[in-house]
């Protein structure tokens, strides 16, 4: 009784201070959320022309992408409490130099800030979620996932929604130094973590895949990650559905001006505010799911809700009246959150070397669909309509999504059929059946093979 009440309270205070970094990421991701806006107007106002807010926004997703090719190694040689840490110091430290910066460096600052930003927030989300498991313990990872997207969401309206008035009202400076402390209140967050989290895969003497991503370069962790069935092919559908998220971010405006050219803001307001509302719904659903049943959503429903979502995003475009596009928004909403959560859960069923690799190739793959998504789409859109342009870029991930899903299905299915006088005893059987993913049924995310 002493043993089970003792557990219950490391477990009670681990998820107390889990609920604290989520409560510093989101504070940070406020601020990342209302610089994308301060920033992006900065850029045009300091260089007056339309070209740098492109390179600006070019560079940042090159440094994410760079990160996730390097974050896998860098968790391999330092703790993710430690890398967490640090590198949300160099975030407020890249926006404080922006803000002493002399006029003449002001443009050179900027891309700095830029190429730290996307670096670091690539480098620490690649972090955090590959050491949930660790935190909370890997019964509580569904919650933790669906805690931190739904302080995401939140962070995302009351950012952009804040941003026209804290530039307008107090300035340029003010939203830097804002999104300074915001960094700093997530770093403070991350030092009161309860464990001194290790190199992820050192703590249980796992050498193979991590020696070999750290020894062996790019290659050895890509073959690393090949021995995990399907896995490629969801890292594929996750990029897939980053292009289509580029498609929708760059067509809003277009479509919100077509809509109401006097108040075009207004559509593209409404439309986030309630996608969140409908992000942060789903996540209380699917708490209590994992909590009744014991068990996660998995590959499946990130197949499924990759469909749903792209769907409900294709059918935002298509001239419906107000009432029925908010129930759209809302439902796109909640379709995201059920992608994120589930991917990120079942990513998380990996062992700990592949799990941090994995997690770095995707934000890799994430980085260049959204964009190259972003060029192609901007270009499409001076030629044909939202809805074409939309449709197209959803499509494919639907078209990925479905040969996912099938994909998936059939390796149930294989699974459920067991020939005669194999797994003869009930417990290998249940071994057998038994998996992270699905609480009790395997969807292809563990390594293969003992």
């Amino acid at each position: 009784m002493t043993t089970g009440t003792a557990a219950l309270r490391e477990q009670a205070l681990r998820e107390q201070r889990y609920r604290i970094l989520v409560t510093g990421y989101a504070v940070s991701s406020y601020g990342t959320f209302l610089n994308m806006v301060a920033l992006n107007l900065y850029v045009y106002a300091v260089t007056g022309r339309a070209l740098a807010v492109g390179v600006f926004m070019a560079v940042r997703l090159g440094a994410g992408f760079v990160a996730g090719l390097v974050a896998g190694s860098v968790l391999a040689r330092w703790s993710a409490k430690g890398v967490m840490f640090w590198v949300n110091v160099a975030q407020a430290a890249a926006l404080l130099l922006l803000v002493v910066a002399p006029d003449g460096l002001h443009t050179v600052s900027l891309f700095v800030v830029s190429a730290v930003v996307g670096f670091s927030g690539t480098v620490f989300m690649v972090a955090l979620r590959s050491s949930i498991p660790e935190i909370v313990g890997d019964d509580r990872k569904t919650w933790a996932n669906s805690f931190m997207v739904s302080g995401r969401s939140l962070a995302m309206v009351a950012g952009f929604a804040s941003s026209g008035v804290v530039v307008s009202l107090l300035g340029y400076t003010a939203a830097f130094l804002v999104d300074m402390a915001s960094f700093l209140v997530c770093a403070i967050t991350v030092a009161f973590l309860p464990l001194a989290l290790s190199p992820v895969g050192k703590e249980s003497g796992e050498t193979t895949a991590g020696d070999a991503g750290t020894k062996g370069g790019f290659l050895s962790r890509f073959m690393a990650l090949g021995a995990v069935p399907a896995l490629a092919l969801m890292v594929l559908l996750r990029g897939v559905d980053a292009l289509g998220s580029s498609s929708h971010n760059a067509a809003l405006p277009v479509y919100s001006t077509e809509i109401d050219a006097d108040n075009p803001a207004v559509f593209v307001s409404v439309f986030w505010c309630v996608w969140a509302l409908g992000n942060i719904l789903v996540q209380q659903v699917l708490q209590r799911y994992t909590k009744r049943t014991g068990r996660s959503v998995g590959a499946l429903g990130f197949g499924l809700g990759t469909i749903a979502m792209s769907g409900a995003f294709i059918l935002a475009f298509a001239g419906l009246p107000w009432a029925a596009t908010i129930v759209i928004a809302l439902l796109a909403g909640a379709a995201d959150g059920l992608t994120e959560v589930s991917y990120t859960s079942h990513l998380q069923t990996l062992p700990g070397t592949v799990r941090t690799h994995a997690f770095g190739t995707s934000a890799t793959v994430e980085n260049l669909g959204f964009g190259v998504g972003m060029i192609v789409v901007a270009a499409a859109l001076d030629s044909f309509t939202a809805l074409s342009v939309v449709g197209v870029a959803h499509g494919v991930a639907i078209a990925v999504a479905l040969v996912f899903v099938v994909r998936v299905l059939r390796q149930r299915g294989a699974r459920e059929v067991v020939p005669a006088g194999e797994g003869s005893s009930g417990s290998q059987k249940g071994a057998g059946d038994a998996g992270p993913a699905r609480g009790g049924r395997r969807d292809g995310a563990e390594v293969s093979g003992g």
